[in-house]
């Protein structure tokens, strides 16, 4: 017979074993596996949300995510407000909201209404119960807030579109049934900014609301509502968690429209038709995002630190306001920890009226990148200090670069403690106020290789800004402010280390070209054009009536002057040729933009510094370098297509390696 196995062998064998699946059963449990949840208008929320068995909505899926996995929607029009519960736990743990590939999925903040009545020729009315709209109704709901200006009436959150394009909202009843062109305005200069669509003002809505029914006037003109698709913005936002500490998350490749959103202004709770809530990490990537009331993206503040504090009390100046709203940011964890660091990249982003992307303090430390903004405030029928493609206030240690900014009023605002930002490589045009807009910064911040082309380029009420290697073609227009304290921070920090009002100057130019009006331009405005604001006792470009000289030292070496711009007087590198036109031309074609022009000889042989963080040099208010967000020092050796500069023959602008001739580069 065979010997038992029994004994101290077996014993030592057995307590292995048990060990071992111990250790299985530990790591069963704590080792969490991704998993995908299906959405699909086929399917039932009742379902396990596999890809043979669907949920129906996004909302039912949103109960079931946790950190690291993924929901994906598959083609259909979503009518629902994805309010997420959960965040991921780091970037490389997030939970992801996709569309699925190839697939066309709509989210929309609006709803389809029906059983129109012809009132006379074109006009038509609706009656909906108030208990259509839930707890919010859009029409009841006025568009409100610190620096809105409703220019002398009521604006409703709520829209009205036919065919997926919005109306104009009337005053009164009359106004629907005989709709007049909106009204002209003017910029600070004089020039006219309305860019409304004169036709399309032709289609308008009026509202009234009392205790059961919310009724709708719209003129359709030649169209009968019920036999076309209209659609009512029902609600404020489409992608927006209600609780903050909702972080890393991915919203990728949806089409986003039609939510009633309101006012988004720095001193209250800003809700775009996507909206971060004051939170980190997001990833909002190769959206459509369009058509809302106001704006399109917030990556900013939430409501406890200040609701339209301006507005509730007006006794105190608003600026007054914003730094109290700040403080108090800050006591509620505003750092680089907690906020901020999103990325947002690849979208197309159009027709909203206020904004496309903004936000108070939450844009710091974040990229946006590769969007394509326009069609920003083109209704006009109100009017505020908070619109642009872009407008940041807080952007601290961002990222903005290689986007294409155009038909906006303003292409991007970066509004207060712009500090550490780099502007790079962006294409701005036809926006009919300006390019850029910075006001009350302290820098250091960085603004290269980019290609601006409206009228006015840059409005500037900074400090310490450098300027290098861009293309400007209209006016850069320079001022103080000597009446607002705003903050500066300590190096990459949110920490506020003082307030001071703004000195102009300390500011650098380097390796720019500048293209001006022409000959043609009377003496006493050549001041307006290029850097010739800077010729001879170096002015500011007058705000008002006066002049004044500018206050700090400005480093400008390096540059190139055509078409009758002037150069500084003491500028030791440059090229001046004030009678040659580059014969500059934007043309689209498909899908590609290309930039058209000629140099002229001397500047191919005209050879330049490549510029670094040393010849830079430190922001005189700040205190900081002008470096990475990193603190690693800056060497801007690629141009605006990112192709490597020669350090041995680095050109003015921002292309490298250019040949002689007639030019055509693809700019995007």
């Amino acid at each position: 017979m065979g010997k038992s196995i029994s004994g101290v062998g077996s014993t030592n064998f057995n307590s292995k074993m048990k060990k071992f699946l111990i250790i299985i059963y530990v790591l069963l449990n704590t080792v969490s596996f991704a998993k995908e949840f299906h959405v699909s208008k086929k399917g039932n929320d009742s379902n396990d949300g596999s890809v043979t068995k669907p949920f129906k909505t996004i909302a039912a899926a949103i109960k079931y995510a946790y950190a690291g996995d993924t929901i994906t929607v598959h083609e259909g029009t979503y009518r629902e407000w994805v309010n997420p519960i959960r965040g991921g736990e780091s970037d490389s743990k997030r939970i992801m909201y996709r569309a699925a590939s190839g697939e066309k999925v709509e989210i929309k903040g609006s709803e389809i209404v029906t059983g129109w009545q012809k009132v006379k020729d074109g006009v038509w009315k609706v009656v909906i119960p108030n208990s259509f709209f839930g707890n919010y109704n859009p029409y009841q709901d006025s568009i409100y807030g610190d620096w809105f200006f409703p220019l002398g009436r009521k604006h409703h959150t709520g829209e009205v579109f036919l065919n997926g394009k919005s109306l104009y909202e009337k005053e009164n009843i009359e106004n629907v049934q005989n709709p007049l062109p909106p009204k002209v305005y003017k910029n600070f200069d004089g020039s006219i900014y309305t860019k409304a669509d004169i036709d399309g003002s032709k289609y308008t809505w009026y509202c009234e609301v009392n205790d059961q029914n919310t009724t709708i006037w719209a003129n359709f003109h030649k169209f009968n509502p019920n036999k076309e698709l209209i659609e009512i913005s029902t609600r404020r936002t489409c992608f927006y968690p209600e609780k903050q500490g909702i972080n890393y998350l991915t919203i990728q490749g949806f089409n986003i429209s039609q939510a009633a959103t309101q006012w988004s202004t720095p001193t209250a709770e800003q809700v775009g038709m996507v909206a971060t809530h004051w939170n980190k990490g997001w990833i909002i990537e190769n959206n459509v995002i369009h058509d809302s009331k106001c704006a399109g993206i917030t990556l900013g503040k939430e409501r406890g630190t200040g609701q339209n504090v301006w507005s509730a009390d007006p006794s105190l100046d608003g600026s007054v306001y914003y730094i109290e709203v700040i403080f108090r940011t800050l006591r509620n964890g505003w750092n680089k920890e907690n906020i901020g660091s999103h990325i947002v990249r690849n979208n197309e982003i159009f027709n909203c009226e206020q904004v496309g992307i903004n936000g108070s303090m939450g844009g710091a430390f974040g990229i946006i990148e590769n969007n394509h903004i326009y069609n920003i405030f083109t209704k006009r029928q109100y009017n505020g200090a908070e619109m642009g493609g872009i407008k940041f206030h807080g952007a601290i240690d961002a990222i903005i670069r290689k986007n294409r900014i155009h038909d906006c009023h303003i292409g991007m605002w970066l509004d207060w403690m712009t500090q550490g930002t780099r502007v790079s490589a962006n294409l701005f045009y036809n926006n009919d106020e300006v390019d850029i807009s910075l006001e009350t910064n302290h820098g250091p911040f960085l603004v290269d290789n980019n290609i601006l082309l409206s009228t006015n380029n840059i409005n500037y009420i900074s400090q310490s800004g450098a300027f290098v290697h861009n293309l400007f073609t209209g006016k850069l227009n320079i001022w103080a402010e000597h009446s607002r304290f705003t903050p500066y921070h300590l190096p990459h920090s949110t920490d506020i280390a003082g307030i001071t009002t703004i000195a102009p100057g300390d500011d650098r130019y380097y390796n720019n070209i500048f293209i001006g009006q022409g000959q043609s331009v009377k003496t006493e405005d050549i001041n307006t054009y290029g850097l010739s604001s800077y010729n001879d006792s170096i002015l500011l470009v007058p705000w008002k009536k006066g002049k004044r000289k500018v206050e700090l030292p400005v480093w400008i070496n390096g540059n190139v002057y055509y078409n009758g711009a002037y150069r500084y007087k003491n500028e030791n590198q440059f090229i001046e040729k004030l009678n040659f036109n580059p014969d500059l031309k934007l043309v689209e074609k498909d899908k590609n933009v290309f930039l058209q022009f000629v140099f002229d000889d001397s500047y191919f042989s005209f050879s330049t510094q490549i510029i670094t963080t040393e010849i830079l040099g430190k922001s005189k208010i700040a205190k900081e370098n002008f470096e990475n967000p990193d603190a690693t020092p800056l060497i801007l050796d690629t141009d605006y297509l990112g192709n490597k500069r020669s350090k041995e023959k680095n050109t003015a602008g921002p292309f490298s390696n250019l040949t002689g001739g007639k030019l055509e580069i693809i700019v995007w």
